[in-house]
């Protein structure tokens, strides 16, 4: 990923974890949880990003983020700054913004809506290094059988997500048990 030069960040605790904001010039261009799988170099070490929580960016990002994991808001209101993934990544990006709260996708419809049926592998990567978690809700799709799969964040704040927003989600399988 190639994140604009003057990128700086942020972060903040919220009920899920810390999550890491950063912003460029453009809007928002990422929003991670500490832990999770894929995140940029450039939130720490030399390289590091400068920190700077007064970027008028993060004061609506992080208000809006705690107002939706409190229940208050289903929709994010914020400048986005995608620029950083490829063409394709981006397409992916922007038609997760599509999906509404309380909803969920599979991948292969995902790669459908967008005019690669046969994309659906690399629809799913593009999917697992979106940079906007939650924003960008990466978490409303799912696998084909409507199971949890492929959260960089974690299975379980997935989970979380989906609870919040009220989707309906398929109870878990016992092992072995065969698929109704």
């Amino acid at each position: 990923m190639q994140y604009h030069p003057a990128t700086v960040q942020t972060r903040t605790a919220t009920r899920l974890g810390t999550v890491r904001l950063a912003a460029s010039p453009q809007g928002l261009a990422g929003l991670w949880f500490d832990d999770q799988r894929h995140l940029p170099l450039q939130l720490d070490g030399p390289q590091a990003w400068p920190q700077e929580p007064q970027h008028p960016v993060f004061g609506a990002a992080i208000e809006q983020l705690h107002q939706y994991l409190r229940g208050e808001r289903t929709r994010f209101e914020l400048p986005l700054d995608l620029a950083g993934g490829t063409p394709f990544q981006q397409n992916v990006w922007r038609a997760l913004l599509s999906i509404g709260c309380g909803h969920t996708t599979s991948y292969g419809a995902l790669s459908q809506q967008l005019g690669r049926p046969a994309a659906v592998r690399a629809v799913g990567a593009a999917v697992g290094r979106n940079p906007i978690s939650v924003v960008v809700p990466c978490h409303r799709v799912l696998g084909k059988d409507g199971a949890l799969t492929g959260y960089a964040g974690g299975l379980e704040r997935k989970s979380a997500l989906l609870q919040l927003e009220g989707a309906a989600l398929r109870p878990a399988q016992p092992p072995g048990e065969a698929k109704a």
